[in-house]
């Protein structure tokens, strides 16, 4: 083993793979992209039994196709990473096995090929792809503005369920079971969905008295939806001035870290190096 200038075939992989930011990363995960819509569409279509009848086989050898073509990519990943276990048991590293063995376990459960549909979790990849990562600032702070409303938003929701009891009771004494109220927790249901403008009509008052209520349940139903954005928005706005980091899809070879600053050299989680000058050809 000698240090050389020249990138080793395992680290050129790797960025093809792994990397979003380069031409051949970025075909890659185009060439998946298609590959995953195809494959998708392939086993919807197969539940059709007229399309099935007559392209079954046709779909059959693409199918595999496809399946050989994510076996070679899933094994590719392993080898080319220093520390194979942590792209294994990852997010995306269980989502590829499982988008890999349901055409294999054909063989032995039948029916199991549909569960081909699972590989349409991969096309979360196209977060990578489009670079939108570089926009995961403002994602952590809408994330951070919705856990600091959570005290402001539990006390109106239990606001808005007291409101429902309330109103709820008044609706079944007002309208009775011969309204179709039958008991007060059906009325309560009646309000929390007329309260939310989902409104199934599956029950709706008759007399005067109930619906004058109804009609003020549903002016309130209006506040239901805008109080909570608005609780939210502001929590948000507060946050607007925070300054974020962009970051790129670059992914640490020996740990599997993403989500790296444009400007970084080393691992933010392991501090291997992230752009070697040299490597070591195995």
């Amino acid at each position: 083993m000698k240090p050389t200038n020249k990138k080793s075939w395992r680290y050129r992989l790797h960025e093809i793979i792994y990397e979003a930011d380069t031409p051949m990363g970025r075909l890659f995960d185009i060439v998946l992209l298609i590959l995953i819509l195809l494959s998708v569409v392939i086993v919807m279509l197969e539940s059709v039994r007229s399309i099935d009848l007559e392209y079954h086989r046709l779909f059959y050898i693409i199918e595999w196709i496809i399946t050989i073509f994510f076996t070679i990519e899933y094994i590719a990943r392993i080898i080319t990473v220093k520390k194979p276990r942590h792209y294994i048991f990852s997010f995306y590293g269980i989502i590829d096995f499982l988008s890999t063995i349901p055409l294999y376990l054909s063989f032995i459960l039948v029916g199991s090929n549909y569960l081909l549909t699972v590989r349409a979790l991969r096309l979360l990849r196209v977060f990578r792809i489009l670079k939108i990562t570089r926009y995961i600032g403002e994602g952590n702070k809408l994330k951070k503005a919705l856990i600091e409303s959570r005290p402001k938003i539990f006390i109106f929701i239990f606001a808005v369920l007291i409101v429902a009891i309330i109103a709820g009771t008044l609706m079944y004494l007002i309208e009775g079971e011969e309204s179709g109220f039958k008991s007060i927790p059906v009325s309560v249901y009646w309000c929390i969905v007329t309260l939310t403008t989902v409104g199934f009509g599956d029950i709706a008052p008759v007399t005067p008295a109930g619906q004058f209520l109804a009609t003020i349940i549903m002016i309130l139903g209006y506040g239901v939806i805008a109080v909570p954005t608005g609780i939210v928005s502001a929590q948000y706005l507060r946050k607007a001035s925070d300054d974020y980091v962009h970051v790129n899809t670059q992914s640490c070879r020996n740990c599997g870290a993403q989500r790296h600053r444009d400007d970084a050299k080393f691992c933010h989680k392991c501090g291997d190096e992230l752009n070697p000058k040299s490597h070591v050809e195995t």
